[in-house]
């Protein structure tokens, strides 16, 4: 069962940025990442949070971080453990153990590489509607949750207010260089196939995953998270049944009973009810399992 306490807020000194789930807190050429267990859907942050959450996203990123530095560069140092070892010029509280990270410090590119191996979610909709993924035209009759032949890699802008948009590849190219341009797209194009091989192994499809970068001394590295059930959609591949939805051990889960609401997902949006928290905080546990082999360490 997850724990009973859901922590939406960090008390720590010097905050130099809140995003909907992630507190960072500026080190000098590091940066602390606090995962709290606030939950985003549709662009709004929820009012309640999940049990958890932040844990499982923290060290989820840390496991595919510690893997992956090999195939690509990332900012990830160290899971912060209230140690001398952290150097923070503050305490860690306890209750941040297991849910923060200590990272290099890079300039953030204004785009979110998105790469797609499935036919779902919000391209499944433009899909049906256009015929297109992303702006893409696509074969006729595909269906719901059927695989692409290769991996699509399909950018968005990454908006502080609002809805991201999608971006073809001479926006993309505006917007960071065609140097920088060309090396997000062959990492995340990399990283996605990597991690999804690692999770097949397991009986995990993952349907599609958002990378973020940033520069650091002129070359692009990932940052912020990797592989989690925020930024992917993740599947069970003995259930896996091409032409429906699946069912997902992600925020998919969320964004369903959103869907099935009278929300119109515009700000305030409502709470989640008990049974829908304690769900989601299962499924985030359990695809952690799934994937690592072990258990989330919580509190």
């Amino acid at each position: 069962m997850p724990p009973a306490t859901v922590l939406l807020e960090t008390p720590l000194p010097n905050l130099s940025h809140r995003g909907k789930v992630r507190d960072l807190y500026d080190l000098g050429d590091r940066l602390l990442i606090v995962a709290t267990d606030r939950i985003s859907a549709f662009d709004v942050v929820l009012p309640n949070g999940v049990p958890g959450k932040g844990a499982v996203l923290t060290q989820l990123s840390a496991f595919w971080f510690q893997r992956t530095a090999s195939v690509v560069p990332n900012h990830f140092l160290r899971l912060a453990d209230g140690s001398s070892e952290d150097e923070l010029p503050f305490e860690l509280p306890p209750e941040l153990v297991g849910r923060s990270m200590i990272v290099r410090k890079a300039q953030r590119l204004p785009a979110e590489c998105i790469v797609r191996g499935y036919l779902a979610g919000n391209a499944w909709a433009e899909y049906q509607e256009h015929g297109t993924v992303c702006g893409v035209r696509m074969p006729p009759g595909l269906g719901e949750s059927e695989r692409f032949p290769e991996p699509l890699f399909t950018p968005t802008t990454k908006a502080e207010v609002g809805h991201d948009q999608n971006l073809s590849t001479e926006e993309l190219v505006e917007l960071i260089g065609m140097e920088v341009a060309s090396a997000v797209r062959l990492r995340s194009l990399a990283l996605y196939r990597y991690g999804a091989d690692c999770a097949r192994e397991r009986g995990i499809i993952i349907s599609d995953t958002k990378f973020e970068f940033g520069l650091l001394d002129g070359e692009p590295i990932v940052i912020d998270e990797m592989l989690t059930p925020d930024s992917s959609r993740f599947w069970d591949a003995e259930e896996y049944q091409p032409g429906l939805h699946q069912e997902a051990f992600d925020k998919q889960y969320v964004r369903d009973w959103l869907l099935r609401s009278d929300w119109n997902r515009e700000p305030p949006a409502p709470a989640l009810p008990p049974d829908v928290v304690e769900e989601t905080a299962r499924r985030y546990q359990e695809i952690y399992r799934r994937l690592t082999g072990e258990e989330v360490r919580l509190g």
